[in-house]
């Protein structure tokens, strides 16, 4: 690197390839969990949505104990994921400006974790939900077992992966 470069006064970061200061970083984590949270909180809002409406459809009446209790759970579920979102959302906003950003991306980040936990079981419940309705409670339990595999393969497993250093092509072959 140029020492001569006028835009390096020593405090950008070093290592990661990026020229940004902390702050300017931050700003950037910052930014990109924003467009995260529009994502997810869509998707929470339309799944609360759907959950809402089946109360007031007439096959309702026909479910069972454990469909009821399963339902009223993913209510419960929904409802947590969107409280998650808005406080990500309330703690910035009451934070911003307090010279804190560190702390207030760290929760955010924490946030949602909790949010992808709770869609994640959210999608899972209700994939059981309607293959019980629809099917029956065998192949509900599949479903949901298929699509909590599925997730923990696409949420965990593969993040992991792409973390770990790249395999050297004669390693795979």
């Amino acid at each position: 690197m140029d020492s001569a470069d006028p835009a390096d006064d020593g405090s950008r970061r070093q290592g990661d390839g990026r020229r940004e200061t902390p702050e300017e970083r931050l700003d950037r984590l910052w930014d990109d969990l924003l467009q995260e949270l529009r994502v997810m909180q869509t998707g929470a809002q339309l799944t609360a949505g759907f959950l809402l409406t089946l109360p007031f459809q007439q096959r309702f009446r026909d479910l069972d104990g454990a469909q009821r209790g399963l339902f009223l759970a993913l209510v419960v579920l929904a409802l947590l994921t969107t409280v998650l979102i808005m406080t990500a959302i309330r703690v910035h906003q009451r934070l911003s400006g307090r010279h804190i950003k560190e702390r207030v991306v760290g929760t955010a980040r924490r946030l949602m974790s909790g949010v992808l936990t709770t869609l994640s079981l959210l999608i899972v419940g209700i994939s059981v939900l309607m293959f019980d309705m629809v099917l029956d409670r065998t192949l509900a339990i599949v479903a949901g077992v298929a699509f909590g595999v599925l997730l923990a393969l696409l949420l965990l497993a593969l993040p992991r992966r792409l973390m770990s250093p790249p395999r050297d092509r004669a390693d795979a072959e």
